[in-house]
C-alpha cells in the first residue's frame, strides 16, 4: 500500500480532491480553504505527482486502489470525491470499482471517454531541461520557454521544480514514469455496470475536454449525471472560476 501525501482543511464531512496531470494538491487549495468551512476537506497527491510516492506502473486501476486504501487508512467509509481532468477519471473508477465508499461524485473537465493526447510538447520541453545545469528557476523557465510560449502553463509545471537535498533541482513527479505510461491517462474508464447514484460533471465553456456528443456517454456510464457549464471557464475551471464552481458544486450537494 502507497502512503499518499496529503493536507486536510476544516471538519465536517469528508471530501477528497484529486488533482490533474502534471499537478499537486497545492493547486487546489483556495478551493479547499473554501469548503472547509462547511467540510473536512482532504487533499491528496496521486501516486508519482507531488510528495507521494513514485512508482514505474501507473493507470486508472491503481490510482482508484490507491483512493481506496487512503480512505481506509483514515478510517473513511464513504467520501464525496472531487476530481479534476486526470484526477477525474481516477474518480470516476473509483466510483465504478468502489460505488459503497462515494457519497456523490463531481468531476470537473473530463469524460469517461479516450483522449488523442495533446501534451507531446510538455513532455519534450521537460524531458529537454538538464536539471544538473539549471542553478535557479528561471533557468529552467527560460528553457521550457522555447516549446511552452504560456507563462501560465510554465509556471504551473515550475511547481514541480524543488531542490534537492545537494542544493541542485529536481522534479517533485516522476516524470520518467508518467510519460512512460502517458497512454493509459488517456485511456477510457473501465465498466460493466453503471454508476447509478448522484455525480456532477463540471466543464467549461471555452474547454474541449467535453464536447456535446460526450454528454450521451457519461450519461449512459453515470446515469444519473447531471453536466453543469461554466461559461467563463476553460480547462483549470478551479483557477479560472472559482466561485461559480463553487455555487456549483453546493447546488448540487444541496439537491441531493
Amino acid at each position: 500500500m502507497l502512503s499518499l501525501n496529503y493536507k486536510t482543511y476544516g471538519q465536517g464531512n469528508p471530501i477528497i480532491i484529486l488533482h490533474g496531470l502534471f499537478g499537486t494538491l497545492d493547486n487546489w487549495q483556495t478551493i479547499a480553504r473554501q469548503l472547509s468551512e462547511e467540510y473536512l476537506v482532504y487533499l491528496v497527491d496521486q501516486r508519482n505527482h507531488g510528495r507521494s510516492p513514485h512508482t514505474d506502473d501507473f493507470d486508472y486501476s491503481l490510482l482508484a486502489e490507491d483512493l481506496r486504501d487512503f480512505m481506509e487508512s483514515e478510517g473513511m467509509s464513504q467520501a464525496t470525491i472531487i476530481g479534476h481532468s486526470m484526477g477525474g477519471k481516477t474518480a470516476m473508477q473509483f466510483a465504478i470499482n468502489y460505488p459503497e465508499m462515494v457519497t456523490s461524485l463531481v468531476v470537473v473537465d473530463i469524460a469517461p471517454k479516450a483522449y488523442k493526447g495533446g501534451h507531446q510538447e510538455i513532455f519534450e520541453a521537460l524531458l529537454a531541461i538538464d536539471l544538473k545545469t539549471i542553478e535557479n528557476r528561471k533557468m529552467a523557465d527560460k528553457q521550457l520557454q522555447i516549446k511552452i510560449p504560456d507563462f501560465g502553463v510554465r509556471q504551473f509545471l515550475l511547481k514541480n521544480l524543488t531542490r534537492d537535498k545537494e542544493g541542485g533541482y529536481r522534479w517533485k513527479m516522476n516524470l520518467p514514469a508518467i510519460h512512460k505510461n502517458y497512454q493509459n491517462i488517456l485511456d477510457n474508464i473501465l465498466t460493466d455496470e453503471p454508476y447509478t447514484e448522484a455525480s456532477l460533471f463540471i466543464r467549461g465553456a471555452r474547454s474541449g475536454y467535453i464536447k456535446e456528443e460526450d454528454e450521451s456517454l457519461i450519461k449512459s456510464i453515470f446515469s444519473e449525471a447531471e453536466i453543469v457549464t461554466i461559461p467563463e471557464a476553460g480547462h483549470w475551471v478551479h483557477a479560472e472560476a472559482p466561485k461559480a464552481l463553487l455555487a456549483t458544486f453546493k447546488n448540487f450537494m444541496s439537491s441531493i
